[in-house]
Parts: structure tokens; C-alpha cells; sequence
């Protein structure tokens, strides 16, 4: 009698381990899916855009040197800007989501892209710039100290150049539909890494859900883009990302232009 109450209770006891070793290990399992889940999710890559910031719509900027859009000969070319009711060098008022964006503290400035390139930010409205011989596509707008572009109609400047002999054309006509690239650029560090800035510059065209888009491509990933304005990126993982901008017809098709599509690579750093 006292050995079968005893083997009852050694089944019991076996059983009530047997299922607490599957619980323990059932738990697990579902940590560690939730953990991958939850990873997963922070790494989302997402956009939003956003209309926090001053808008400067009588802002201004013209070239006023130099003059003509003919240079004799490559070398250093002296640049002269004149900006009106906008203040290079002061910091931007920062509201909203434009607070988390990077920001310098050198404040506004003046984005200059010759010929498709990542642009030099200029403090000043005076500078040299270095332009070997050849036909050169200039672009240039007025930036906020957390380097979004002022979006009105006399905040750009865009002129085709030839110093020199001219030299290949890259298909861009400025008095077509035109997207200028301008951000996400260079390396991003700590904090800044978790909102990253995309913005652009159009000319001769706007966008809506039924005309022209902007396909943006980040790591592989497509947004489409049917309002201009500026957005932010969230959700990169650390290392290099890649950004590829398109500007759409509404069908879907690239719009003619040398500076209509373009790929760039960024650094996301500790």
C-alpha cells in the first residue's frame, strides 16, 4: 500500500516536471520570437513627412557673379550671391520633427551642386570655386541650418555653364521637369542616425497622386513620393545605406533628364 501511494506520487512528480521542462521551454521560444520580432520591427525603414519649419516664402537668391554664363578659361571663379529677407549664418528655429534632425551650428547656408554632385555648404554669399573646363549645370538654393531646402520660386538659382571649350552635355535642360538631389549626404553619428533628413529640389514640375512622383529607393525598399516637401527617414540600420531618387511620369516611366535619377550612398555610425 505504502509503495503504490509512493509510485503514485513519483508519477505525479515525474509528470509535473515533464511539464514544466515543455513550459520552460515553450516559453523560450516564444521570447526569443518575440525578441526577433521586436528587432525586426525597430528595423522597419519607414518615411514621414514633415511641415514644422519657417517657411521663407519671400526669401531670395540671385548669382551675381559672375555675370555671364560663358568663363574663358578653367580655374578659380569667384562666386557672388545676393540674398534677401534671409539670414546666412543663423541658426534656424527648430519645431517638431525638424528638432531631431542634424543640424549646423554654423546655421543657414547656401547649398552649391555643380553638375549633379553632392553639394558644399557656404556660409557666406561670396566664395571661390574651383571649375575645370567643360559645360557645368549649376544649382543652387538657400538651406536651413538643418539643411532643407527653402522651396519658393526665387529661393534657387540653376544655369547651365560652359568655361573653356564646352565639353559633353549630360542631358539636363533646366526649363524641363527637374529633380535636384540634396539630402540624406555624408556620414551620420549617435543620435543623429535615428532621423535622417530627405529633401530635394524641383523645377518645372509639381507632384500629386495622379501626374509626377518621386520614387524614392532606400535599401532596396521604394516609397512613392507624391507631394514635395521635405521627409524624414527612420528606421536605418547602422552601416551604409543607399538612397535612390526618381523623378516619375504618371505612368510610372523616368522622366528625360541628366539629373532626373540618382543613387547615393550614406554612413550610419555608433
Amino acid at each position: 500500500m505504502n509503495f503504490k501511494i509512493f509510485g503514485t506520487a513519483a508519477a505525479v512528480l515525474l509528470m509535473t516536471a515533464s511539464c514544466g521542462t515543455k513550459n520552460t521551454g515553450n516559453e523560450d521560444t516564444m521570447s526569443a520570437e518575440t525578441e526577433m520580432s521586436s528587432e525586426s520591427a525597430a528595423m522597419e525603414i519607414s518615411i514621414e513627412k514633415f511641415t514644422d519649419s519657417p517657411a521663407y516664402a519671400s526669401s531670395s537668391l540671385t548669382l551675381k557673379n559672375p555675370a555671364n554664363t560663358t568663363i574663358a578659361a578653367a580655374g578659380e571663379v569667384d562666386f557672388a550671391f545676393d540674398v534677401k529677407d534671409y539670414n546666412l549664418g543663423e541658426v534656424t528655429e527648430r519645431n517638431g520633427m525638424a528638432s531631431n534632425l542634424a543640424n549646423s551650428d554654423k546655421g543657414q547656408h547656401i547649398h552649391f551642386i555643380l553638375d549633379n554632385q553632392p553639394y558644399s555648404a557656404h556660409y557666406e554669399p561670396e566664395f571661390k570655386r574651383e571649375m575645370p573646363e567643360g559645360t557645368h549645370y549649376l544649382v543652387a538654393f538657400l538651406s536651413r541650418s538643418y539643411h532643407e531646402s527653402v522651396k519658393n520660386a526665387n529661393s534657387f538659382i540653376a544655369k547651365k555653364m560652359v568655361v573653356g571649350q564646352a565639353g559633353d552635355d549630360m542631358g539636363v535642360d533646366f526649363d524641363e521637369p527637374t529633380m535636384i538631389y540634396s539630402r540624406p549626404k555624408g556620414e551620420y553619428s549617435g543620435a543623429d542616425t535615428e532621423n535622417l533628413l530627405l529633401d530635394f529640389f524641383l523645377l518645372n514640375t509639381t507632384l500629386s497622386e495622379t501626374g509626377n512622383k518621386v520614387r524614392a529607393t532606400i535599401n532596396g525598399q521604394e516609397f512613392m513620393i507624391t507631394e514635395w516637401a521635405p521627409y524624414v527617414i527612420k528606421g536605418l540600420p547602422k552601416g551604409e545605406a543607399t538612397i535612390k531618387l526618381e523623378l516619375l511620369d504618371a505612368d510610372g516611366n523616368l522622366i528625360p533628364g541628366g539629373f532626373n535619377e540618382v543613387t547615393r550612398t550614406v554612413t550610419l555610425k555608433d
